[in-house]
């Protein structure tokens, strides 16, 4: 039963309920499947567009951390080049170059930002209803404060994905395209090389471009990888710990990210694509690093009752 009127325009009220969250089926990040409870929430309909973040930076002042120079004592060593304002862009490459090295389609551009999301000549116009892009862990829990809302933990970002199914692989059954028909903004053709673009969009498409999940949310899978609150750690170490483990256990100095702590991110992107990766589904998730912001990358928000 809907708890009266939503704190917000656009916000959907999510029931509690108990699920099985993660799977035993597919990246290992995943398992194990681990029953969850959760309390009912009120979340966000669509992710965060370009002109809701417009409003916020116009009543805020507030400046992402991709415009910001890097503090070269956080990173000791770095060339000053990569101390400048930028942020990471997929640029494709000219032909096959196999998968196995993400460095050859990730740029760490200067001047890339949530007004310029492919770097310096790049805008956002005529894009006011895609989801903002670009925006680091900071930058988003700044809005959801300024908007009066928190961000989602994992459980409560994956059970309304799940759009009330308690089975099924993808948010929507167990067909990625069903009938022939995509469902949501993923990458389709040889990756990174060749986007064929079945569904219609290479990078971000506007909300409502694809059908809504059960609980009539958009873009819960694909478009673009959304920020949680949760810090990352496997679900064999933090099943029994809501919210993730801590900080410090989130810090894999292995990783990509090194010394930098990483918080949960869900539901694939337009990049995520069958033969590369298969993220485009409730239970898939991704450790990012909380400085890190991307031209997938964006977020929602919630109230919880």
């Amino acid at each position: 039963m809907t708890p009266g009127r939503p704190p917000a325009r656009d916000m959907v009220w999510i029931p509690a309920g108990s699920f099985l969250m993660g799977s035993d089926h597919h990246y290992p990040e995943e398992a194990p499947a681990h029953r969850v409870a959760v309390a009912g929430f009120w979340i966000d309909r669509a992710p965060v567009t370009n002109a809701q973040f417009r409003k916020f930076v116009k009543a805020t002042g507030h400046v992402t951390v991709a415009e910001q120079p890097a503090d070269p004592a956080a990173y000791p060593g770095a060339l000053p080049e990569l101390l400048a304002p930028a942020s990471i862009v997929f640029v494709p490459p000219p032909g096959p170059i196999g998968t196995g090295d993400p460095y050859r389609w990730w740029q760490y551009l200067p001047g890339a930002c949530w007004r310029h999301p492919e770097g310096p000549g790049s805008s956002i116009k005529a894009r006011d209803h895609h989801p903002v892009v670009h925006v680091a862990h900071a930058d988003a829990a700044a809005y959801a404060a300024w908007a009066g809302k928190q961000l989602p933990a994992e459980a409560e970002w994956e059970w309304a994905a799940r759009g009330g199914q308690a089975e099924g692989e993808f948010a929507w059954g167990d067909e990625l395209h069903p009938g022939g028909r995509p469902m949501a903004n993923t990458f389709q053709g040889d990756f990174p090389h060749h986007n064929s673009l079945l569904d219609g969009w290479e990078r971000t498409s506007p909300v409502g471009a694809f059908p809504p999940n059960g609980y009539g949310l958009l873009d819960m899978i694909g478009n673009v990888w959304e920020w949680t609150d949760d810090w990352y750690g496997s679900h064999a170490a933090t099943a029994d710990q809501p919210g993730g483990c801590c900080r410090e256990a989130s810090i894999d100095p292995a990783s990509q990210h090194g010394s930098l702590p990483r918080k949960v991110v869900k539901g694939g992107s337009f990049l995520c694509a069958p033969s590369y990766c298969r993220r485009y589904r409730p239970a898939a998730r991704m450790a990012q690093g909380i400085d890190t912001s991307t031209c997938h990358m964006g977020f929602r928000c919630l109230v919880r009752s």
